[in-house]
């Protein structure tokens, strides 16, 4: 069979830093990135690209956030893709490595913020399982103080960006990938849980947190997009939408009670 062409747009660092430019990222501006490098067409220079292409349109004024989460420092009981066999649990427990912000991969939300994580200069924030990076003038204030007990929530990045201003980019990148909504599930009405991880200092520990869940941000970003300004556009093949963190947030602690309620009865997995 002969292998199929190259699918496009070509997309090179200048035509995308003019996309962003055209959409309306800002010279100075703090932004936090959801992406799908795929979503963008053929991008000349992979995943590098799109981060030179964001700095270039944040110019040196601006910072660049991205989630850089690491899910798989969690609770093997609880993994199903794939599950691990029960008889597993307490030695992969046991033998977790605990978070090094230095070394510890991101996992999920894909190669351009685990492209930022590894660049010079960036920094990552503390949290074993949810952590954010950020590059530029900004990120020290921002990833700073992440609580290891508040995954999203008023101790975490998210709640810095939303104090300076920041705006969210999603970069071929759905509503489900929007961690501000997350913020509101703190100052909401939400069930608590116990998390399970690898210890900083070794072995296992169980904290007690909200328990986050992205279920129908789909249709809450629908609704948002409806009622909200949204700056709309396209970043290569990408659909791109631009809007406040501070806005998502308001909107979604009026939307979550009303569309999802949720019990504030703590649950406790195996840990």
């Amino acid at each position: 069979m002969p292998t199929p062409p190259a699918t496009g747009p070509l997309v090179t660092r200048d035509t995308l830093a003019e996309e962003l430019r055209e959409l309306g990222v800002a010279p100075g501006e703090t932004l936090l990135v959801h992406s799908s490098l795929s979503s963008l067409g053929w991008v000349c220079g992979g995943a590098v690209t799109v981060v030179r292409a964001l700095r270039d349109a944040l110019g040196p004024g601006g910072t660049l956030v991205v989630p850089t989460q690491s899910g798989d420092l969690s609770d093997p009981a609880l993994w199903s893709n794939p599950p691990v066999p029960e008889e597993w649990w307490e030695r992969i427990r046991a033998a977790m490595p605990p978070y090094d912000p230095l070394i510890t991969r991101s996992l999920g939300v894909g190669v351009i913020p685990e492209t930022v994580r590894t660049w010079p200069g960036a920094l990552r924030s503390a949290h074993p399982q949810t952590s954010f990076a950020a590059l530029g003038p900004r990120a020290a204030e921002i990833v700073g103080g992440h609580a290891p007990d508040c995954r999203l929530g008023e101790r975490s990045p998210l709640a810095r960006l939303e104090e300076l201003g920041a705006r969210v980019l999603l970069l071929g990148a759905g509503y489900d990938s929007c961690t501000s909504f997350h913020l509101a599930e703190y100052r909401v009405e939400s069930p608590l849980v116990a998390v399970g991880r690898p210890a900083a200092g070794g072995g296992w520990e169980v904290v007690t947190e909200v328990s986050v869940d992205a279920d129908r941000f789909d249709e809450l970003g629908h609704d948002f997009e409806r009622d909200r300004p949204v700056v709309r556009g396209k970043a290569g093949a990408a659909d791109a939408r631009l809007f406040p963190v501070a806005d998502a947030v308001a909107y979604a602690e009026r939307w979550l009670p009303l569309h999802r309620p949720r019990g504030t009865e703590s649950t406790r997995p195996p840990a």
